[in-house]
């Protein structure tokens, strides 16, 4: 069975070309001199199962980094599963932002943490990460992450919108919060919408800076003296998430562009 054809059906060449590689690497340890040799043709009767399902299973527009498990996210594997979104390339911006602008150990809170990719990336940094998420099923893996990458990350799980008290003040707060608007939903991908967990993607075409809101707020109260808050942003309001931070005492707000020159993060520092 061709099933490269198969996956032309769906996808253009060169991204059906990358699917089938990373494919063959991962599930199968080919690499691609080995499938352009014909490896992938002398699978055993097993894993060509395996493979069937995997294609069919991409056929049907899922990602493939939930069928095999793993997101690569700076530099490390991260493992990943339906319960969290899949870590973005261009989220890796804010790790090294943060640690460009913080090279020496600080105290850090990630806020929604997820997979766990942007705390468990800046704990193998060397810095000291808190991380809340309200999604227990999301703790589970991130704390697997943390595990396997043998990085110290404190989890708990919090639900910004409603956060308990404490008194603990960090250094460093940073959130890649859900932030896209339920109107928005009919531009996306299937891949997405179909596959990736809906509560860490939207908020209400009424309320698009819900989660800013919220976490600007903890963040007056929960920063050191001059401490910085970082955000992945909705390009679409940068204006309007910077007027938020003003709002909350932030000051030398700063909005950062992402590798494809996009608007993609602000940062802020408390006054």
């Amino acid at each position: 069975m061709n099933h490269m054809q198969n996956l032309l059906s769906v996808y253009p060449q060169r991204e059906a070309r990358a699917l089938y590689m990373l494919v063959m690497e991962v599930a199968f340890g080919l690499s691609p001199t080995q499938v352009l040799t014909g490896k992938d043709k002398e699978l055993s009767e097993d894993n060509q199962i395996l493979l069937q399902n995997i294609i069919g299973r991409l056929l049907r527009k899922e990602p493939v980094q939930y069928i095999l498990g793993q997101a690569d996210f700076c530099g490390h594997t991260f493992h990943v599963e339906s319960g969290v979104l899949i870590p973005r390339p261009e989220t890796e911006g804010l790790v090294r932002l943060i640690n460009l602008q913080h090279p020496t150990p600080c105290s850090i809170l990630d806020i929604g943490t997820g997979s766990g990719c942007i705390a468990v990336s800046l704990a193998l940094l060397g810095h000291q990460v808190t991380a809340f998420d309200v999604s227990a099923e999301a703790l589970c893996i991130a704390r697997k992450n943390a595990r396997e990458l043998h990085a110290d990350v404190d989890f708990r799980q919090e639900d910004i919108l409603h956060p308990s008290h404490t008194h603990q003040l960090w250094d460093v707060i940073v959130s890649n919060p859900p932030y896209i608007c339920q109107s928005e939903a009919e531009q996306m991908d299937s891949n997405v919408l179909d596959y990736e967990p809906h509560m860490a993607l939207f908020v209400p075409d009424d309320d698009p800076l819900l989660f800013y809101r919220s976490i600007a707020e903890y963040a007056s109260n929960h920063l050191k003296p001059s401490g910085h808050l970082y955000f992945e942003i909705n390009e679409a309001y940068p204006t309007e998430t910077a007027s938020l931070l003003e709002k909350n005492d932030f000051l030398q707000i700063k909005v950062h562009l992402d590798n494809f020159r996009k608007t993609r993060f602000i940062s802020a520092i408390k006054k």
